[in-house]
């Protein structure tokens, strides 16, 4: 019983500190956030979350030949391994999933381009009226993947692939928001990652039907996505949570 209260009341302190912790960036302007302050927007605010997945499925695939070179039938499978090789161990595959169109995230992304000081004048302060003005017609999430820290590379390739040969076409009856309750709005317009590393953007309506589909009612919403039968993500956010500067930001 003493330890059920123990772990209550550290949790009750862990979530209190995140929650400070959080309140005092969201006070300080963006442009003096520190490389960390930004990084934790980006990773662990009430506007981004992670989901990671392992594949064990080459775990134990030691292969002896190749099934091609003695006229064996193989599968497709048998093919990839044998033209890439196999990782013979788990893969881990982490998604970033952030609100793109919610000024924190573009905030902490201009922030830590700024910080690397890369750029002056006027296209500083095209990165700031980026990271500042807000978004009245869309909903953008943006999903960015990365494999473990020294990982072999094989391991996100079959995800890159998935995530640059997607279409919103494909992608428009299984890629929606939906709200606590039960309503959903289904995936407008998708892009695939470009050279700005911030991911893959889905793009959704803000107004459909000219009606905000999120407002301070909605309590939750979830981001589902399924590229393929391999590569689905589910994540939910607390609307009540998503307070910045005062106003709702999405």
């Amino acid at each position: 019983m003493k330890r059920n209260i123990f772990g209550i009341v550290m949790a009750f302190v862990i979530l209190t500190a995140l929650a400070t912790t959080m309140a005092q960036k969201a006070d300080k302007k963006w442009t003096e956030w520190s490389k960390k302050d930004a990084q934790d927007i980006l990773e662990k605010s009430p506007w981004a979350q992670k989901q990671t997945e392992t594949d064990a499925s080459e775990q134990m695939f030691s292969p002896t030949s190749d099934p091609r070179l003695n006229g064996n039938r193989s599968t497709s499978n048998d093919d990839t391994r044998a033209g890439q090789g196999a990782t013979n161990q788990a893969t881990n595959v982490t998604y970033y999933v952030r609100f793109f169109s919610a000024r924190p995230i573009r905030q902490a992304l201009a922030r830590q381009i700024e910080l690397g000081g890369t750029l002056k004048g006027d296209q500083l302060l095209k990165l700031h009226n980026f990271a500042e003005v807000k978004s009245e017609d869309s909903i953008i999430v943006t999903v960015l993947f990365k494999g473990a820290a020294g990982a072999d590379q094989r391991s996100v390739n079959p995800v890159m692939q998935a995530f640059n040969s997607a279409v919103t076409g494909t992608l428009k009856n299984t890629c929606y928001l939906q709200r606590s309750d039960g309503k959903q709005l289904f995936l407008e317009e998708y892009v695939p990652p470009g050279r700005d590393g911030f991911g893959a953007r889905f793009i959704f309506l803000r107004m459909p039907n000219e009606k905000q589909f999120i407002d301070a009612n909605s309590k939750e919403i979830r981001f589902f996505a399924e590229l393929n039968g391999n590569i689905k993500i589910d994540r939910r956010f607390k609307i009540a949570d998503m307070m910045y500067q005062g106003e709702l930001e999405y």
